[in-house]
């Protein structure tokens, strides 16, 4: 990829970690609508919480043997490792340089076939790369000569290419500098060129591919009408014949807080993704096999472990994990 810039705006190191005393309890439970998830989930599973404390937890992945992930308003990428009692501190600033009156950092978050970290920063506006000196170099911050609005979700396909969203969420204070007047999905070729994807979608937020690279899913976070898209995807990174594999709408309630948001693919080709209650899990046709209800809003979820058979959930002010049958697809 070509790099564009180089900023050195953050130090690497542990800091004070956000501990779970005294704040509220969590309260959870895994909703079975089909005997086909316990193929999945086996029935003994429970919900566990591994850490809270943070304003918005979003956009986990599994890098350097940590579970890593954003807290949006707090501008800060957290770590979180097996035997911590809490998250500490891995990444501040992570995603504004100040130069962003919204104060938004890092939103979702991946981990290239390099073991990179990659951050879709709201502040800065751009996609980057973390690098081992702690500078960001900027992969893709423009279409056209225009600056994206906020990216908020990415997936890196097999060929390297990287897809991601583009809506308004993170400009809030800053509508007056938006200089693109759609919510755009779009992909950065390994020679760092950018395309638009996808342009028609109200406010387009989680992405995914499935496991053989044939088809792009967008979760669609729009109140009036949250679903998820399908789309086949071209060799030459375009998409064909769209549709909605899931809609979420009758599964809105008061007592089931969230979106469509982030998601994930397991090897099978399973969706787990967040939704109206929490975590959904929904078959490549569409399928609604249960949830694991987490109680709160849910931004988003990530494999992880050595066998990536762990699920790592951000829901508001948890970290939590569920121990999964599934393996997989990072």
């Amino acid at each position: 990829m070509k790099l564009l810039q180089r900023l050195p705006l953050v130090a690497l190191a542990l800091a004070a970690p956000v501990c779970a005393e005294d704040l509220p309890t969590f309260s959870g439970s895994i909703e079975r609508l089909n005997p086909e998830l316990d193929a999945l989930i086996a029935p003994s599973i429970k919900i566990e919480v591994l850490a809270t404390g943070f304003n918005w937890s979003e956009g986990p992945t599994w890098h350097d043997g940590q579970l890593k992930f954003s807290d949006v308003p707090e501008n800060t990428v957290f770590a979180w490792k097996e035997g911590d009692t809490a998250a500490a501190t891995f990444l501040k600033p992570s995603g504004n340089d100040g130069t962003d009156t919204s104060g938004q950092g890092s939103n979702g978050l991946t981990t290239d076939a390099k073991g990179q970290l990659i951050l879709c920063q709201h502040g800065a506006r751009r996609i980057a790369r973390l690098e081992k000196d702690g500078t960001f170099t900027t992969i893709a911050d423009r279409y056209e000569g225009k600056r994206f609005n906020s990216p908020n979700d990415l997936v890196i396909a097999k060929d390297g290419s990287i897809f991601f969203t583009d809506p308004p969420y993170g400009m809030k204070g800053n509508a007056a500098a938006r200089e693109i007047d759609f919510n755009g999905v779009y992909r950065i070729a390994p020679d760092g060129k950018v395309s638009l994807v996808v342009q028609d979608l109200t406010f387009p937020n989680g992405i995914a591919i499935n496991p053989d690279g044939s088809i792009l899913y967008v979760a669609v976070s729009d109140p009036d009408a949250p679903r998820i898209m399908a789309y086949d995807l071209q060799p030459d990174g375009s998409v064909k014949h769209p549709r909605t594999l899931f809609d979420a709408t009758p599964l809105k309630s008061p007592d089931r807080k969230g979106s469509c948001d982030g998601m994930k693919v397991d090897t099978q080709g399973n969706l787990w993704l967040t939704g109206p209650g929490g975590v959904l899990i929904v078959t490549k046709e569409g399928k609604h096999l249960g949830t694991i209800l987490t109680g709160q809003a849910t931004g988003n979820c990530a494999w992880g472990g050595e066998e990536l058979d762990t699920l790592y959930i951000t829901a508001d002010m948890f970290l939590l994990r569920v121990k999964t049958l599934a393996n997989g697809v990072k």
